[in-house]
C-alpha cells in the first residue's frame, strides 16, 4: 500500500494542479509524487487558447459581435482553459508564471486583443516546463506584451528631435521578469553592503541604455488579408486579420538604435545587430545571479507558502541554476523541486502558523468546477471578467490591475506586526491579502453562495453534485469528503463540528424533496469553502 493518504495526496494536488479529485488522489497514491509530476510533464496540454477561440467562432470577423473589438472571449477563453485542461499541472504553473511575467486583458486596446492574450497565454503554457531562457525571448517579442509595455513601434533616439527609447520593458524585465530591485544572495536574502543596506541591482542608467535593446521591433503583417468591414453609422473600416497578434515581433533594423550599450556591467558593442544585441542582453538578464532566486521564490510563494524559507528559496534556486545535468532554467526541474521539496511536503507545515498561502479567488472557483466535474452543457465557457470585489471574486485570470500583478509578493498586511509574547516572526508577507477587504470578503461570499447553487451562465456552467448527494443524510461522511477534496483534510475538528451541527439544523430524510437534499449539500459546500481552514492552503 502506498505511503501516501488520501489527505496527503490532496493536499500535494492543490499545491501541484487545480484541485484534488477522487481520481487524482488515487493517480498521486499510486504513482507517488514524482511519478506524478513525471506524467504531467508527459502529458499533452489539449487545445490551445488560440485555437480554442477559432473553434468557437470567436475569430469570424464577419459576426456582427465584432470580436476584434471585444476582450470577454478572452476570459471565456482562460476559464475554459483552466477549467477543463487535460494537464493540470501545466496549467497551474503557466497561469503562476502569469502573475509574475504580466500581461493584462485589462491593458489591451487593439484589434483581436482576445487572440492576443491566447497567444501570450499559449507561450507560458507552451514553455511552462521548457527552460525559463527561452520564455523570455518569447514574451519579449509577442506583440501582446509589446502593446503591452510599449516595445511594439519603440524608435531608437533622435538626436535631432530628442526622442529617446521608451523604457518601460526594460524598466519592467529588470525589475518584475529577472533581477529584481536589490542585490541578491542565492537563497533570496538581501545581499547588504558594508553598512548593512541593500543594495540595487540596476540604476536608471541600465534602464536607459537597455531600452537601446528593445528599439527596431514591431508585430509583423506579412501575413495579413485586411477586411473592410461596412461600420453602423455609415463608413467601412479596415480589420487586420489575425495572424499580427499570433506571430512574433520583427525588427526594422533601420529603427534600432546602433549605439553601445551597458548595463549589468555588459557591453554590447555599438553598431551590433539588433537580432545580436537581444540576444546579449537576455543572455544578461538569464544569468544574473539574481533572477534564480527572484524567480523561484515568487514561484514557492504561488504555489506553497507566502514566507518560504531562505533554504527552501537556495534549494530551488540551485536546481534553476543547474537541473542536474548541466542547464539552467530548465522550469520543469524547478517546479519539481519546489513540489517535492521537504518543506512543501512535511506535515510540520500543517500546524505552522508562518507557513501556507491564502487561496487566491480565482482558483477556489476553478477548484470548484474541477472537483464537482461542472461542464458547459453549451462547451461555450461563457465566464466572464470576475474582477469586481463587490459583486464577483475580485481577481480574474490574465486581468491583473497593472504589470505588478494583483498583489505584490512583499505585501505586509497592515496592523499585522506580531507583538513578541507571540513568538511569530517579524517581517512576514501575505501577497493576496492585497486584494482582501470587507467588499470582497462579502462579494466572494455572496458570489460562490449563488455559483454553488445555480451556476454560471444561466445554468450552462452547474454542479450536479452527484456523488455528494449519496452522501445527503449523513452529513458527517459529508463535510468528511468535502474537507478532504476542497481542503485537503486541513479543516480542524471544531470547524467540522461547527458545519455538520448547521446541517443537521434543517432536518433532511430518505423522502426529503430534491431540492431540500440540494439545498444541503450547497450549504455544506459553502461552508467549507468559507472557512479560514480551507480559505488558508497549507
Amino acid at each position: 500500500m502506498s505511503s501516501i493518504n488520501d489527505a496527503q495526496a490532496a493536499r500535494f494536488l492543490q499545491q501541484a494542479g487545480l484541485a484534488s479529485t477522487d481520481e487524482e488522489i488515487a493517480s498521486v497514491r499510486s504513482l507517488g509524487y514524482a511519478g506524478w509530476i513525471q506524467a504531467e510533464i508527459a502529458k499533452s496540454s489539449g487545445i490551445s487558447g488560440w485555437d480554442w477561440l477559432d473553434s468557437q467562432g470567436y475569430g469570424n470577423v464577419y459576426n456582427t459581435a465584432n470580436y476584434y473589438d471585444n476582450d470577454y472571449p478572452g476570459s471565456y477563453m482562460i476559464w475554459s482553459q483552466l477549467m477543463t485542461a487535460p494537464d493540470p499541472m501545466r496549467k497551474r504553473a503557466a497561469l503562476a508564471l502569469s502573475e509574475i511575467l504580466v500581461v493584462s486583458l485589462a491593458g489591451l486596446d487593439f484589434s483581436w486583443r482576445s487572440h492576443g492574450i491566447a497567444r501570450y497565454w499559449d507561450i507560458l503554457v507552451t514553455h511552462a516546463f521548457g527552460n525559463f531562457r527561452d520564455l523570455l525571448e518569447a514574451i519579449t517579442l509577442n506583440p501582446a506584451m509589446g502593446y503591452y509595455l510599449n516595445t511594439k513601434g519603440n524608435l531608437k533616439e533622435n538626436a535631432a528631435t530628442g526622442r529617446q527609447p521608451d523604457e518601460n520593458y526594460a524598466r519592467e524585465v529588470m525589475q518584475l521578469f529577472t533581477v529584481g530591485l536589490n542585490l541578491l544572495n542565492s537563497d533570496g536574502t538581501l545581499k547588504l553592503d558594508t553598512n548593512g543596506k541593500a543594495q540595487e541591482t540596476y540604476t536608471a542608467s541600465d534602464v536607459s541604455n537597455l531600452a537601446r535593446v528593445f528599439t527596431g521591433y514591431d508585430v509583423d503583417r506579412s501575413q495579413n488579408v485586411d477586411t473592410v468591414i461596412a461600420q453602423t453609422g455609415g463608413g467601412t473600416r479596415t480589420i487586420p486579420n489575425t495572424s499580427y497578434v499570433r506571430l512574433p515581433m520583427k525588427l526594422t533594423a533601420s529603427n534600432h538604435s546602433t549605439l553601445e550599450v551597458q548595463f549589468l556591467g555588459t557591453t554590447i558593442p555599438a553598431g551590433t545587430p539588433g537580432a545580436a544585441a537581444l540576444k546579449i542582453a537576455l543572455d544578461r538578464l538569464f544569468n544574473h545571479p539574481n533572477t534564480a532566486p527572484f524567480i523561484c521564490k515568487q514561484l514557492i510563494q504561488r504555489l506553497v507558502t507566502s514566507n518560504p524559507s531562505a533554504a527552501y528559496v537556495g534549494r530551488v534556486a540551485a536546481v534553476f541554476a543547474d537541473n542536474g545535468s548541466g542547464v539552467r532554467g530548465d522550469l520543469a526541474f524547478v517546479f519539481a523541486a519546489i513540489l517535492l521539496d521537504d518543506e512543501a511536503r512535511n506535515s510540520a507545515g500543517l500546524t505552522a502558523p508562518e507557513f501556507g498561502k491564502l487561496r487566491e479567488p480565482m482558483l477556489r472557483l476553478v477548484q470548484w468546477v474541477r472537483t464537482f466535474k461542472v461542464t458547459s452543457t453549451s462547451g461555450a465557457w461563457k465566464i466572464g471578467d470576475l474582477s469586481s470585489p463587490g459583486s464577483a471574486l475580485g481577481q480574474s485570470p490574465l486581468r491583473a490591475p497593472s504589470v505588478f500583478n494583483f498583489f505584490r509578493p512583499g505585501y505586509v498586511p497592515p496592523s499585522t506586526v506580531a507583538p513578541p509574547a507571540t513568538g511569530l516572526s517579524a517581517g512576514k508577507v501575505a501577497p493576496e491579502f492585497q486584494i482582501v477587504n470587507e467588499t470582497s470578503v462579502g462579494g466572494y461570499l455572496n458570489y460562490m453562495m449563488t455559483v454553488i447553487d445555480s451556476g454560471l451562465n444561466s445554468g450552462d456552467i452547474k454542479a450536479s453534485y452527484a456523488t455528494e448527494l449519496t452522501l445527503v443524510l449523513n452529513p458527517s461522511a459529508l463535510v468528511q469528503r468535502l474537507n478532504l477534496l476542497l481542503a485537503g483534510g486541513q479543516l480542524s475538528g471544531a470547524t467540522v463540528t461547527v458545519i455538520v451541527n448547521a446541517l443537521l439544523g434543517v432536518t433532511v430524510t430518505a423522502s426529503s424533496s430534491a431540492t431540500v437534499k440540494r439545498n444541503r449539500v450547497c450549504a455544506a459546500v459553502l461552508m467549507v469553502m468559507a472557512s479560514v481552514e480551507y480559505l488558508v492552503q497549507k
